[in-house]
């Protein structure tokens, strides 16, 4: 009987956090525009425009170029569920939940690489300049990023020995108080992964459409309506992603143990409080940053490459 109530409470914490992550991702991008406004001496649009942005999207007609095929018209959901299913399977409130067993780092890896080939063919297959421009710099930000990505993925699975992320959560969260300086490195070469991964300053600036800086905004131009929609909440979602991922590595505190349903309430508390101050920090850190040369962007990324590295060795030489 204990056993069936365990995984029904598990069944129902999934489903939670399956809605909890797709409704609260606008809320996180309006927060951060929302700071930067602050930051900025304005009033802004308030936490809430995101949604006031996707119901109107929703509500239009869409309109396609006459020589699109299939794949452009199914690339905005087939992102959109790569990213939902990228924030759904990361333990943010507890490690033992049923999609809890999916989270490993390689296969996260996967999942966003898939969303981004999907959106990088759906923005050549119209043939607009724009299109092929973005998703070649895409690519170029992508081929950099992931090795680095996949670093600091290692240097946490080795601490761990295990590439499962409830696992690495529960031996960073959960057992013994330690310091290792590897993650430090590690943390370092992760947020400079999730300015490029999201099209961040100082990589991308995602209110911008000038045709030498763009380039996520150029992939997604010849989009309407629903598909807008989809594409722009999927942006979200993976912004939501990543620093839950980031959460989840280097700040697993909070984070309910095994079998502790109790603690539930208070790991959505601390989820909430971590979002915050991730998204403030993001704010803070964009508006006293400047947007760099794309073609900076090579020695951007390669230095969280070495961090990244440079971690995983601390780790074998050290043993930290």
């Amino acid at each position: 009987m204990m056993e069936n109530a365990n995984l029904l409470f598990a069944i129902l914490f999934q489903l939670a956090q399956l809605l909890v992550v797709v409704l609260l991702a606008p809320l996180l991008t309006g927060w951060v525009n929302q700071c930067q406004a602050w930051l900025q001496n304005r009033s802004g649009a308030g936490v809430l425009q995101p949604y006031r942005v996707l119901r109107k999207l929703f509500h239009k007609d869409a309109v396609m170029a006459h020589n699109a095929s299939p794949l452009f018209r199914v690339t905005p959901y087939i992102v959109f569920g790569c990213m939902w299913l990228a924030a759904a399977i990361i333990p943010i409130i507890a490690v033992d939940l049923p999609f809890s067993l999916a989270a490993d780092v390689i296969a996260l890896v996967g999942v966003f690489a898939l969303a981004r080939v999907f959106l990088a063919l759906a923005a050549m297959d119209i043939g607009t300049a724009f299109g092929s421009l973005g998703a070649r710099r895409e690519m170029l930000v992508s081929f950099l990023a992931e090795p680095a990505l996949l670093m600091v993925f290692f240097t946490a699975s080795m601490i761990s020995h295990s590439t499962q992320l409830p696992r690495i959560v529960e031996t960073l969260a959960h057992h013994q108080f330690m310091l290792y300086p590897s993650l430090a490195f590690a943390g370092l070469a992760f947020l400079i992964v999730l300015l490029a991964e999201n099209a961040r300053i100082p990589v991308d600036n995602p209110s911008t459409h000038l045709e030498l800086t763009m380039i996520h905004e150029a992939m997604i131009l010849e989009y309407s309506a629903r598909h807008l929609a989809l594409i722009e909440w999927a942006s979200s979602l993976k912004l939501f992603a990543y620093i839950s991922i980031g959460i989840a590595l280097f700040l697993p505190h909070g984070i309910a143990e095994v079998d502790n349903w109790g603690g539930m309430p208070l790991a959505i508390v601390a989820l909430l409080v971590k979002l915050m101050l991730a998204g403030a920090a993001l704010a803070v850190f964009e508006i006293v940053s400047a947007k760099l040369r794309i073609f900076r962007a090579p020695e951007f990324l390669g230095t969280a490459f070495l961090l990244a590295v440079l971690g995983l060795l601390i780790h074998f030489l050290l043993g930290a």
